[in-house]
């Protein structure tokens, strides 16, 4: 009695408890999932390689991006469902940590999920499935690093450049890969700094419509966006001493809740004309630091500019916080936020100027724009993108950020792989081969891991309108012989990737088509079992 008694209230109060909602779990939900991952990924999909095809986005708004960009074809959908948003995440990821491969590797992802899916369908656990998928994945890196790398040092600066040109061939501005792989690879290798890094924020790019994409070219410093703050002031100045002011420049006024009371009329002329002096002290203390170029933050008077165009300045006004910044870590300037000194008067220090060899105002296109060059600091750089319409402009933006981030892996990794699948293929050879050394059930794992690599080759053969079955069956010929042969000549067989021109197999390496390691592929799985 006393146990159902018992029995019952814990029954009440699960019911008072409860919370409204649905609970979905086992076998439909992973097929939710799958599905979901598998639809995400055929959207990218048509988009991956060099013959793949750009995507036209409308947002709510009516603006409309074309790019064949993984990351922001993504970005620009709206992704509801859970499993989903973990494949968008991953290629945001892979656009921040690697700056290309984002289609690749939510391919490469989602294809991994579904055989993952159909070997728990033949009753095999989802801890074995993932266990087998790190077993892989810990062989598959172990390979890369032990046959597949290539040194860029041996390459020398063409490496570099081809491996920049093999990240523009998907792009939009592929046929003109030449000048900006060269423009690139000058860029990335002028920012190196004292610890041997390249950052890739060093590198500046200023988009302006107009004119070919040939027109386009790289800058020995910084472009800020704007003119001169008066006509009366030079259009070039060399030996810049640059002043960052990040304060106003215009008439003192007294701050909220201070009141002065006047009682004679006279003295509401002394208190005007003081206001212009304060300013006036400000600027004349500014110059006679030495500076002849002024940034300023914010707002300067039409009468604080006479000052600076009777000693020759030129000054700007309004210049953006992070180009400041910019130019400051460029030139070794100091930001001034305020002129107040600890004696209570008001000082510009010398020490707090920045120098460039060059400064100059050009137009370009409809917009006027102040170069400045030279830094004495760091080696900043611009590259001025040139184009037809906007949609262009910023797809050779996101182009160049990602040929940026190859060209910096490649220098700070000193490696470079193979490209046109033969990675995917000799890992999909090599972990086929191991999987059957294996007497356990992650075996089954391994096995389907090592077929899922193959979707990468077979999107870029179907994309190319070609035979996709033939060409993967020749590629894994190939590697087989190269990872089973003792023969030197068969090891070359290493690099034979995809030529989705002719349709045929080649020498990837001897072809220029090169890739960054660490490989994108990296990223991907170490991210996978926790997807899974």
């Amino acid at each position: 009695y006393q146990r159902r008694v018992h029995g019952d209230s814990i029954k009440a109060m699960s019911s008072l408890v409860s919370i409204e909602g649905e609970r979905e779990q086992g076998a439909d939900v992973r097929d939710q999932n799958v599905m979901a991952a598998s639809s995400l990924a055929n959207i990218v999909k048509s988009s991956l390689g060099p013959q793949g095809l750009d995507k036209m986005l409308v947002d709510d708004i009516g603006d409309v991006t074309i790019t064949n960009d993984g990351a922001t074809i993504l970005k620009q959908l709206e992704v509801k469902h859970p499993a989903a948003k973990v494949l968008v995440e991953l290629a945001q990821l892979q656009d921040k940590e690697i700056g290309d491969g984002t289609t690749s590797v939510v391919i490469i992802a989602a294809e991994l999920l579904k055989r993952a899916n159909d070997l728990t369908k033949n009753k095999i656990h989802p801890t074995t499935i993932i266990t087998g998928y790190k077993i892989a994945l810990r062989e598959a890196v172990e390979f890369i690093k032990k046959n597949l790398l290539v040194k860029s040092e041996l390459l020398g600066k063409e490496g570099l450049i081809n491996a920049a040109k093999t990240s523009f061939s998907s792009k939009l501005i592929g046929p003109d890969s030449e000048i900006f792989a060269s423009m690139v690879v000058d860029a990335m290798t002028k920012v190196k700094t004292a610890e041997g890094k390249y950052p890739v924020k060093a590198v500046h790019i200023v988009k302006c419509h107009g004119q070919a994409v040939r027109e386009s070219k790289l800058i020995n410093g910084i472009i800020l966006e704007g003119a001169r703050a008066a006509q009366g002031m030079p259009l070039m100045i060399k030996g810049c001493k640059i002043a960052c002011v990040d304060f106003n420049l215009s008439k003192a006024k007294m701050q909220m809740g201070v009141s002065i009371l006047i009682e004679k009329p006279e003295e509401l002329e002394k208190v005007r004309l003081k206001e212009l002096d304060i300013t006036k002290q400000r600027c004349q203390k500014i110059l006679e630091s030495g500076a002849n170029l002024i940034l300023a933050g914010k707002g300067i008077d039409d009468f604080a500019l006479k000052y600076f165009v009777e000693k020759g300045c030129i000054a700007m006004r309004r210049v953006g916080k992070n180009q400041m910044r910019s130019i400051a870590e460029a030139s070794g300037a100091t930001i001034a936020l305020s002129m107040a000194a600890l004696e209570g008067e008001e000082k510009f220090d010398p020490a707090w100027l920045g120098t460039a060899d060059l400064c100059h105002e050009e137009r370009v296109g409809d917009f006027d724009y102040v170069f400045i060059e030279g830094f004495k600091g760091t080696n900043a750089q611009t590259i001025l993108v040139r184009g037809a319409n906007e949609y262009m402009t910023s797809e050779i933006e996101r182009s160049l950020h990602d040929a940026l981030c190859v060209v910096k892996r490649v220098l700070e990794s000193n490696t470079l792989v193979a490209g046109g699948g033969a990675v995917e293929v000799a890992l999909s050879v090599y972990l086929d081969n191991y999987a059957r050394s294996l007497g356990t059930r992650e075996q089954l794992a391994i096995a389907e891991f090592a077929e899922a690599l193959l979707v990468i080759p077979k999107t870029l053969a179907v994309n190319a309108t070609q035979d996709a079955t033939d060409l993967v069956a020749k590629l894994k010929v190939f590697h087989n012989s190269a990872q089973t042969s003792t023969e030197e000549k068969k090891k070359e067989y290493m690099y034979a990737g995809l030529d989705l021109i002719n349709g045929k197999v080649r020498n990837s390496i001897k072809a220029c088509l090169l890739y960054t390691s660490p490989s994108p592929r990296d990223a991907t799985l170490s991210r996978m079992p926790s997807s899974a």
